[in-house]
């Protein structure tokens, strides 16, 4: 079944009626070439609910829908996880966002880390977050979430590092970083409700002077394992396990 994301005021229970605007009314009406009495889901973003309903009819500038019903079976993650992904080279940051929504991201935050290449001046980032916005909305309606994470503007590390300090949980895997017992304690200890930031690295690390900041503001390093992960991976691989532990 397709899903398509509205604005909140484009529902309206009382009428039992969903309006689709923008985009999305032509590639129903020309892509799809769905036809009235088909069904759909529809989310608002924001409260998590999935809304069905079956199409009414079709305007120039928008699609009429019945809503027929609601379901609140909640598919997020019972805790919300900020990814601050160190800026990677090419076109590596749209493969980080895809799959980071498709794991359950609440947020990610690109950040420019010391080591990073990529420097981004403000006209190139305003441009690659609308891209990266595009790409988080595409994978939330493939994993049929019912809210698109945000991705934000780019952060410096210290930037991030404050960010970070206020949650409950937050970890930097870090190459140098030994005993994997540790992390799996860290990954045990997850509960309900917290608020988890992981801080990603570039492809040549992170700096030692980044670490001993992490570190003084609560931040915990973390082993991934014996190999060294492409920092494309790495960020799915922690996030992998925070959904495994959060869904247990």
């Amino acid at each position: 079944m397709y899903q398509f994301f509205v604005e909140e005021d484009q529902i309206c229970i009382t009428e039992k009626r969903v309006i689709i605007r923008g985009a999305d009314v032509n590639h129903i009406k020309n892509v799809l070439r769905m036809k009235p009495g088909e069904e759909i889901s529809v989310s608002n973003g924001l409260d998590g609910k999935e809304y069905r309903c079956g199409i009414l009819s079709f305007d120039e500038e928008c699609v009429v829908c019945e809503l027929r019903f609601i379901k609140e079976d909640n598919v997020e993650l019972s805790s919300q996880v900020y990814l601050f992904q160190a800026l990677p080279k090419g076109d590596k940051m749209e493969l980080v966002v895809q799959k980071a929504v498709e794991l359950g991201v609440h947020q990610i935050i690109p950040m420019a880390a010391r080591r990073c290449v990529v420097k981004l001046d403000e006209k190139k980032a305003a441009s690659k977050i609308t891209r990266w916005q595009g790409i988080a909305e595409a994978a939330a309606k493939q994993s049929k979430r019912a809210v698109v994470p945000e991705v934000m503007s780019v952060v410096s590390f210290e930037e991030a590092i404050r960010l970070a300090a206020g949650m409950d949980v937050k970890c930097i895997p870090y190459e140098l970083a030994e005993d994997m017992s540790k992390t799996r304690a860290v990954m045990e200890a997850l509960k309900p409700g917290q608020k988890i930031a992981v801080l990603i690295g570039p492809e040549g690390g992170f700096e030692e002077s980044e670490i001993a900041m992490a570190l003084k503001n609560g931040v915990e390093p973390i082993t991934l394992g014996r190999r060294i992960l492409r920092t494309e991976t790495a960020g799915m691989t922690v996030l992998s396990w925070i959904m495994y532990m959060l869904e247990l």
